[in-house]
């Protein structure tokens, strides 16, 4: 344990931190010229100050005085919304910077940290599920990490390196999203351009539910839309569970890969930001396997392990001496979703795809003849060996393109549009222009009838039909 000062210029703000922490192993050496020795120790402590409620727009306000160093963590209730407002000091959220007087509205079912390196004054109108402050944070190790990351960008500057590759990977519920988003963040606001990498099919947050995707981030993420999203791109996975077809998964993480290195070649800027990879939460057997499979796809040299010290000692020992592991606590504010919260988040994942943020877009309906499209599945049924043709393997029938017969049973099923220009392509390793969903077959006229987010006609014929269902039901 030692007593260190971090100086990191941040945006437009020169934060001056100093707290005791431990120094995780080589990633983070004393070396490291970021970090200079400090002579006292400031005590991390809070106030918490409730202010009178009032009935203003006849919603509960709320005052908190957080001290430096502290985190404000609430809950939105169901069908409730909260407004944020800023009204003195400086804060964050997930490492986007919070304007001063500007209110931010939070829909259902939202939880939010906000956090301040300096003490600041925040108003919360609203129902919550429960808000309270805390000191205890693992902030400041993530802090510790994105300046470690920082003076990797800045050695593959001076020489002709790569920048981090980062890997963020931990059980279910650990917070590994909310890691990405602030390493992002504070390396896009040092004016870096780093590579977002999203590998958890369930998630979504790069596209919608059952894809997997890569964003070139190039502005911190909006404080309640998250990071523009506005070309990304998107490979067809067809369900949130990698499991469903774990050799058609790690094909596309190698593709990804593909992608990511070609463009690291023809651009600098890109290659020495690097990228930011985030992982589903299986990571046992299967889902063990297809880390490892995708640290050494993306050529990772820093792996970031949330929680589990079990799965940091097995990366450790089952990757390359060159990778950095590390392992990082999770968030107090962490909190496990059940189920049917997961499903609800994806149903609001989609229906934000076609309607847009909160309603503001109007998506299309229009009808399709069978015979304008071709309709694929990847990855065929399982059948006994003892019925698979010679030398042919289960493995092999996970990435076999299965021809769909359009039906009643294809309605409010999800439908990827391929960009592919013929099937001589290969369609599971081709990016996809859109997604429509089914909401109607009429087998009588040969018609179906989707919801689009852009007007007719569907910009390729290829199709490819995801296990994800989506009612429109609001």
């Amino acid at each position: 344990m030692r007593d260190l000062e971090l100086r990191s210029g941040i945006g437009n703000n020169f934060l001056i931190i100093s707290r005791r922490f431990l120094v995780y192993e080589v990633l983070f050496s004393s070396d490291n010229p970021c970090w200079s020795p400090e002579q006292h120790f400031v005590h991390s402590s809070y106030t918490e100050k409730m202010g009178k409620e009032t009935n203003d727009d006849k919603k509960p306000t709320t005052k908190f005085e957080l001290e430096r160093e502290t985190e404000l963590r609430f809950e939105v209730e169901a069908s409730q919304s909260v407004q944020l407002e800023l009204l003195a000091g400086m804060a964050e959220v997930f490492g986007t910077e919070l304007t001063r007087n500007k209110k931010f509205t939070f829909d259902a079912g939202a939880k939010v940290a906000v956090f301040t390196w300096h003490g600041c004054s925040v108003q919360l109108s609203g129902r919550t599920e429960v808000a309270y402050v805390s000191k205890d944070t693992p902030m400041l190790l993530y802090l510790n990490t994105h300046t470690a990351l920082e003076q990797m960008r800045r050695q593959a500057e001076k020489g002709e390196e790569r920048g981090p590759r980062v890997m963020v990977v931990g059980p279910t519920d650990v917070g590994k999203s909310t890691v990405c988003r602030l390493l992002l963040n504070y390396a896009v606001r040092l004016g870096r351009r780093p590579t977002y990498v999203e590998l958890d099919v369930g998630l979504g947050s790069v596209s919608i539910p059952g894809t997997m995707g890569a964003l070139y981030i190039e502005r911190p993420a909006d404080v309640e839309e998250g990071f523009s999203i506005q070309a990304p791109l998107v490979y067809h996975f067809g369900s949130t569970t990698p499991g469903t077809n774990i050799k058609l998964y790690n094909k596309i993480t190698s593709r990804l890969a593909d992608v990511f290195n070609q463009r690291c070649e023809v651009n600098r800027r890109a290659s020495v930001s690097g990228c930011v990879i985030n992982t589903c939460g299986w990571v046992k057997g299967s889902g063990y396997q297809a880390l490892v499979h995708a640290a050494s796809a993306f050529e990772v040299n820093v792996v970031v392990v949330l929680d589990q010290e079990r799965l940091y000692n097995e990366l450790k020992r089952d990757l390359p001496h060159f990778v950095r592991t590390v392992l990082l606590p999770k968030s107090g504010g962490v909190v496990e979703r059940s189920k049917d919260f997961r499903r609800e988040c994806r149903d609001e994942r989609i229906r934000e795809y076609f309607y847009g943020f909160r309603g503001c877009f109007y998506p299309h309906a229009f009808n399709v003849k069978f015979s304008d499209v071709k309709i694929y599945k990847v990855g065929a049924p399982t059948i006994p060996d003892s019925c698979l043709p010679l030398g042919m393997s289960q493995e092999d029938n996970q990435l076999k393109l299965v021809p769909v017969t359009p039906g009643r049973d294809m309605v409010h099923h999800l439908l990827s549009v391929s960009t592919a220009e013929g099937t001589e392509e290969n369609l599971s390793e081709t990016s996809v222009a859109g997604f429509i969903v089914v909401t109607s077959v009429d087998p009588e006229h040969q018609v179906f009838t989707v919801l689009s987010p852009a007007p007719r006609p569907l910009p390729k014929n290829f199709l490819l039909i995801m296990d994800i269902r989506f009612m429109d039901l609001k």
